[in-house]
């Protein structure tokens, strides 16, 4: 699930390009008209019909909350960007952030903005319920989709047709609070770590007594699932399979019971999970930052953001892939990202003149320009700039390749360790039911919280059934 942002994320994973005259947008605005030239026979010939001028549309366009003042300049000045290029087009900024529970309500009631932002799992639940405009056609005609990252943007791709943009994405990480290490005079563990290396660091870190965890898992609503489905897909698990066309629960494997095994021994063996372990994705990334964790399990760029702003210096945090369930394993997290997607009720110019403002700072020359004019003015008032941990573009292509001699050329910018991110290992999100898959995960593991004696297996057994009767014995996979 694309964490709160994710705002990774950015951005922050937002970097984005100018939407070229294939895109099917008016340039803004009719040329104007020479003098007719005189005809052969000395009359002046009529002069061509002029083109009509571009419909006015008003878009609600996705915008960042007030607490992220730095994100909703730049905001603004990609508004005030895009009007000077598109006149015709009024753009109104909404700061509503999209909610599983909200969604609906906002559709039906024709408030959800022209487009909003969303997370990888939501991409079938949108389309099936029809809150998603299929955006195939203005896709196709987008000069610069081919250089989109299609790992990314695969997600948002059902049945061969498109239904949203990817901003940016994430692989789910660990954050080490290695200050607090060096304090406690613990030993920072290799990049290429495990489990048996992520518990010995938790319950050395841990002070009970001082309110201090050496490790926050979140455990509140769907959260707990998310951060826990880490682990199962590092021990080699699946949350689904599929059989003759069939949705199969398949979490409650011997993956599963190791996973859930490991999350009890954090709990009671290492006494390493906070004393009020009922911790939502911003619980969580607060205590990290706040000092009061030494380890939360997250994408990296909103708890970084948050440390940093908090008093951290780029030295004191760092960013591990997760770790191998065993030494040689693969240190694979949750494949994730944040998405914008056309609301289908817009009219077709709406959509269009939304399409055009999503893509309009890809690529650009123009972001590169008001991107290190904002990383300059961080570094004038102090701050640190957090950049996206993986974005919209392939890092080697030459358009990142430009990004990154901007982030080169400060030292405020916070820099993802290169040996770090050649470990990281993405897997894709389940597209059925997720975040009732990660709600029923997030009840079994407050059970092995609560519980030392809980039994794995049957907690396990029964949150599978569950999601069988409920939800997957309904869906047939084609």
């Amino acid at each position: 699930m694309q964490k709160k942002n994710v705002f990774s994320a950015l951005l922050s994973l937002t970097l984005l390009g100018s939407l070229l005259a294939a895109c099917g947008g008016n340039n803004g605005g009719n040329e104007a008209s020479s003098s007719p030239s005189p005809s052969p026979s000395g009359e002046s010939a009529a002069p061509a019909p002029s083109e009509a001028p571009p419909e006015k549309v008003t878009i609600k366009i996705y915008y960042p909350t007030a607490d992220k003042v730095e994100l909703r300049q730049l905001e603004d000045e990609k508004i005030k960007r895009f009007q000077d290029k598109y006149p015709n087009v009024e753009v109104v900024p909404d700061d509503w952030q999209y909610a599983v529970d909200e969604i609906g309500i906002k559709m039906a009631a024709n408030e959800a903005p022209t487009f909003f932002n969303t997370f990888a799992t939501e991409a079938k639940m949108l389309v099936e319920k029809g809150w998603a405009a299929d955006i195939t056609e203005l896709w196709n005609n987008y000069s610069n989709k081919d250089q989109i990252n299609p790992v990314f943007q695969n997600q948002f791709i059902v049945d061969g047709k498109v239904f949203g943009v990817t901003q940016k994405g994430y692989v789910v990480t660990t954050m080490i609070n290695k200050k607090m290490l060096d304090e406690k005079g613990i030993a920072l563990p290799p990049y290429d770590w495990t489990w048996e290396d992520m518990f010995n660091v938790a319950k050395a870190a841990a002070d009970p007594d001082k309110g201090i965890s050496g490790i926050a898992p979140m455990a509140k609503g769907g959260d707990g699932g998310w951060n826990w489905t880490n682990f199962l897909f590092e021990a080699g698990g699946d949350i689904t399979t599929v059989a003759d066309g069939k949705l199969q629960s398949a979490f409650n494997s011997d993956a599963g019971v190791k996973a859930l095994e490991f999350y009890k021994k954090l709990r009671w063996e290492a006494n390493a999970v906070p004393q009020d372990w009922a911790l939502g994705w911003g619980d969580a990334t607060a205590a990290f930052a706040q000092g009061r964790a030494a380890m939360v399990i997250a994408g990296a760029e909103g708890p970084l953001q948050q440390a940093l702003q908090a008093g951290f210096t780029p030295d004191d945090v760092l960013v591990y892939p997760m770790p191998a369930a065993e030494k040689g394993g693969k240190h694979t997290g949750v494949l994730g990202g944040d998405y914008l997607v056309i609301n289908p009720n817009a009219t077709k110019a709406e959509q269009e003149a939304a399409f055009n403002y999503i893509t309009f700072d890809y690529f650009s020359d123009d972001y590169l320009a008001s991107l290190e004019k904002n990383i300059q003015m961080f570094k004038d008032e102090g701050k640190y700039f957090v950049p996206a941990h993986m974005d919209y573009f392939n890092s080697d292509s030459d358009y990142g390749k430009k990004v990154q001699a901007i982030f080169d050329k400060y030292d405020n910018v916070y820099k993802y360790a290169s040996e770090s991110n050649a470990l990281l290992d993405g897997k894709p999100e389940a597209q059925y039911n997720t975040q009732e898959y990660y709600n029923e995960m997030t009840t079994v593991i407050q059970e092995v919280f609560s519980k030392q004696n809980a039994d794995l297996k049957a907690l396990l057994d029964t949150a599978a059934q569950n999601m069988q009767s409920k939800y997957f014995d309904a869906i047939t996979v084609q």
